[in-house]
């Protein structure tokens, strides 16, 4: 039995449709700017909501004419551009559910998820993307057919060009009434999410999931037709794909950054007013600030300490003054308004989601002036259950739950949600469902969390073993593991890296085996202890264990290893009485050496 803890106080949120939201921004904003494309460093090419509307009219004469119907699937394997999102809503005003697909994942990973999906077509960006769908289309009955956003030269393929090249059907009245005449408990969408045994599942979400998101979150959060964004995180993960229809329907002007690569040049570019984030990217900018050296350090450390006094002060509902508040304006001059800058320099909140965020990330941006809003949330609930604003903001917690949402703590800790959020179901599972989803609608999270007086949510675990990067990212342990473990020079091995930037594994080795190439490369040794960190072997090891990953997505491979002298047992408390690994105890007892294994890392970004 769980007890109430905590219901949202807000105006309830009212039943809609993402075709719905479409069209009242394509009628409030007109030739307002929708979407903006890097295409340079020194040139944006705008796209308005009246040219978005004639694009997705064409779209969507391309999926009928193509003899996609009302309730098909589409997939989208793509990086994030214009074509995504137009693609998207033409999926969606032509009533076939759409299927987004990370561009990382390798071609088996693709071969499952058309497979079960039965995609009938594939959006994909380029070259890259279509070989890979006709790899993994080897392992299906039937070849969808692929759309190309860029040329390529890659057979049987139709460029985007060319699908877009028809005339609508009907004026834009008929192809409106056909669009809205989706219902909002419709299934708009299937997101497929790793689970335990490290073969996905579809979510699916329905049109009123996600629409309600939308609302809820624009209850709370003040976006609007002022304000711009800059879009990427992927849109195969339900957080960047539903705050950007969040940003298409209140007037806030989408754009698409070149690359993560050029992510930092093209912020300055763009210049955000909002902009949505994972943990992962407040953390190379902190690291950035932070690697300076010599007087520059000194200079850092100094400004630290000052906003550091000055966030204690506001988190309080003060301000500082005197000498303090010189102090600051000194420190916001020569240090803090850089770190402004870099982010585009019209920055007026972050929104954090998709994994924890570091209290003490969010305090430092917090006392330079950069508030990030953390939030909490998972595919299952379109996303968002609950998020900081800047009226109710905690640090350390990811806030209050959003309008119509319900927020219960079980006996056990863990975190039940209900609400119009809640997904439909998995795709094709239905005992799955049920097992997380009760008969009065509670979706059981498998977190960990407690709720305070005021409402405010905090995360304090992991109900199950799946391993939440930084990024976001859900990594199943099990697979990688369980293949590491077939190599003769491994005795025993667990993944660790949850709430880290990547995964890493602790590995027993195979002594004998080790030992035995260890003499033949003429390394010397006085102790197991001397073997293991011994260079040579180390990076032995992490090249036999971490080749044997390819067929695994980049960010479900571990980065860095650390080699045990002592195997897990049952006396030292490490394996039940089963022999299975006890994460939590391992993850303890080791947690000063997981620590010097991340801190070990060089910073990755320069700011």
């Amino acid at each position: 039995m769980t007890t109430l803890d905590y219901v949202s106080d807000e105006t309830p949120v009212p039943e809609s449709t993402l075709t719905d939201l479409f069209f009242e921004a394509v009628d409030r904003f007109g030739d307002g700017p929708a979407f903006q494309r890097l295409e340079s460093e020194d040139t944006i090419v705008d796209i308005s909501y009246d040219e978005a509307l004639d694009i997705v009219r064409r779209v969507s004469a391309g999926l009928s004419g193509r003899g996609i119907q009302r309730g098909d699937r589409i997939a989208i394997l793509s990086e994030n551009r214009p074509e995504w999102a137009l693609a998207d809503y033409a999926g969606l005003c032509s009533g076939v559910i759409v299927v987004p697909i990370y561009p990382t994942l390798t071609a088996s990973q693709l071969a499952y998820i058309l497979g079960d999906s039965e995609a009938r077509l594939v959006f994909v960006s380029g070259k890259e993307q279509a070989e890979k769908v006709f790899e993994a289309a080897k392992e299906l009955p039937a070849t969808p057919l692929v759309v190309t956003f860029d040329p390529t030269d890659v057979v049987d393929t139709v460029p985007w060009d060319l699908f877009t090249d028809v005339e609508p059907e009907g004026d834009v009245a008929e192809f409106r009434a056909r669009a809205l005449a989706a219902q909002p408990h419709d299934v708009a969408t299937v997101l497929y999410t790793s689970g335990t045994t490290g073969q996905p599942k579809g979510v699916m979400l329905t049109h009123n999931n996600v629409a309600s998101n939308v609302r809820g979150s624009c209850m709370i959060l003040p976006i609007g037709v002022d304000d711009n964004t800059i879009s990427f995180l992927p849109l195969s993960h339900i957080l960047q794909r539903m705050v950007d229809y969040l940003f298409f329907w209140t007037g806030c002007t989408i754009g698409y950054p070149r690359s993560l690569e050029t992510l930092i040049v093209d912020l300055k570019k763009l210049e955000p007013t909002v902009v949505v984030s994972v943990p992962r990217i407040y953390e190379k900018i902190y690291n950035g600030v932070m690697a300076a050296e010599g007087f520059k350090k000194k200079l850092i450390g100094w400004a630290a300490g000052v906003a550091d006094r000055v966030a204690d002060l506001r988190l309080e509902g003060k301000k500082a003054g005197g000498l303090l508040a010189f102090q600051y304006s000194i420190a916001d001059t020569l240090v803090f308004s850089k770190v402004k800058t870099a982010v585009g320099g019209r920055l007026r909140f972050f929104v954090s989601g998709g994994g924890p965020l570091a209290p003490t990330l969010n305090r430092f941006f917090y006392s330079i002036g950069l508030t990030i809003l953390e939030g909490y949330g998972l595919t299952e609930t379109s996303p968002v259950t609950n998020v900081n604003t800047e009226e109710n903001f905690r640090i350390g917690t990811v806030g209050k739950p959003i309008p119509s949402t319900e927020v219960k703590i079980a006996p056990d800790g863990e975190i039940l949600i209900r609400g119009p959020q809640v997904m439909k179901g998995y795709y094709k599972k239905p005992d799955l469902t049920a097992q997380v989803i009760d008969e009065d609608g509670w979706f059981a999270t498998g977190d960990i969390g407690e709720i305070d007086a005021d409402g405010f949510l905090s995360i304090t675990d992991r109900k199950k073993d799946i391993i939440v990067t930084a990024g976001g990212k859900n990594v199943a342990p099990q697979p990688v593991e369980n293949l590491l473990a077939t190599h003769g020079l491994v005795e025993q091995v667990v993944m660790v890296g949850d709430r880290r930037k990547h995964p890493s594994v602790l590995v027993v080795p195979a002594f004998g085996p080790l030992e035995s190439w260890a003499r033949g490369e003429g390394i010397a040794w006085s102790s197991r202890e001397d073997l293991l960190s011994n260079k040579a072997v180390i990076a032995h090891m992490e090249s036999e264990l971490f080749g044997m990953l390819g067929a695994f997505a980049s960010y479900e491979q571990p980065k860095k290893l650390a080699l045990l002298a002592e195997e897990f047992t049952v006396e030292n408390g490490m394996l039940t009485p089963t022999l299975k690994v006890k994460r939590r105890v391992v993850q303890e007892q080791l947690d000063d050496l997981i620590d010097r294994l991340y801190s070990e890392e060089a910073p990755d970004c320069d700011v």
